[in-house]
């Protein structure tokens, strides 16, 4: 056997074994794709997949169709969590893992209403940002895989079969560019939605974005990316904490940050009364306890 024909199987293999845990998500408005991430009935899928008007519909494997219950929503990492009333569902893992370009992927979702149609391709490239309704999505995972209207919420598979995206949004006059939601985003975002039924951000008072770094600092640091704080706000949090403008935040907590999903997941799920960053600032290093400020809807 060659190697082309080992990959072909390999791949068919693959989607046979994942497919059964990919659903559509149906509305008056139209629908969409999600994903089971729970045997009892929980469906990963987009925001904007689960805000359609009129009920909420499940369509699983097998063409069974449920009524289903949207459990939260995130705009700003344009997910949701719906429920649905069943039990031993097929499920699919959400991975934490950090991707690499050139990685293959497989998408399976339900373009233009053809259910649980798979395509094949790589990770084109990482942290990614795009205009949306609800502001910018962040980091996203940009991939070759053809996505298509109806894809929306939907996974993106690695050569494991696990869940390293949730695809959610396409450029529709370009062709081989497709946006994910990484895993170790949604996977958060997720398990907080089912707890809670919203993600509320604490209020640091920066506005930031996450570079790569210079290679020689790379090395020194021992991670290729950080945040950089481009503004800091009066009167705020960060301001009160010393934090100054073209600070570079390499960690939180003792975790590295290398995205403002990074900075945003721990002082979301083990939110402190005080956190201590870890900043490089110009040559120096710093250590800099900061008091977030609890607010339902705020930018990092």
């Amino acid at each position: 056997m060659n190697t082309l024909q080992q990959l072909s199987r390999d791949v068919s293999a693959l989607a046979a074994r994942t497919a059964p845990a990919v659903v559509g998500v149906e509305h008056r408005r139209g629908q969409g794709s999600g994903v089971v991430i729970a045997p009892d009935g929980y469906v990963l899928t987009n925001a904007h997949v689960a805000q359609g008007g009129g009920p909420l519909r499940v369509r699983l494997s097998g063409s069974r169709v449920l009524r289903a219950e949207r459990v939260g929503a995130d705009e700003r990492t344009d997910l949701a969590v719906l429920h649905v009333d069943a039990q031993g569902l097929p499920a699919l893992t959400l991975s934490e893992r950090r991707l690499d370009v050139g990685e293959l992927v497989l998408a399976i979702g339900n373009p233009l209403g053809f259910e649980r149609s798979v395509t094949l391709g790589v990770v084109s490239a990482l942290y990614r940002n795009l205009p949306a309704p609800a502001g910018v999505l962040e980091g996203l995972v940009q991939t070759d895989a053809s996505i298509n209207p109806g894809n929306s919420g939907g996974p993106l598979l690695d050569a494991e079969g696990r869940v390293v995206g949730l695809n959610t949004a396409i450029i529709p006059w370009a062709r081989g560019l497709g946006f994910a939601v990484p895993a170790h985003t949604a996977s958060w975002i997720a398990s907080v939605l089912i707890r809670a039924g919203e993600v509320r951000r604490p209020f640091l008072g920066i506005a930031a974005r996450g570079e790569d770094l210079e290679p020689v600092l790379a090395q020194e640091v021992g991670l290729v990316r950080g945040v950089r704080v481009l503004e800091v706000v009066e009167a705020s949090p960060a301001q009160a904490a010393g934090l100054a403008r073209d600070d570079l935040l390499l960690g939180a907590n003792g975790s590295p940050v290398q995205t403002l999903d990074d900075l945003q997941r721990v002082m979301v799920l083990a939110p402190p009364a005080e956190i201590t960053l870890d900043v490089q600032r110009g040559a120096r290093r710093l250590s800099l306890p900061i008091r977030p400020r609890p607010q339902a809807a705020a930018a990092a």
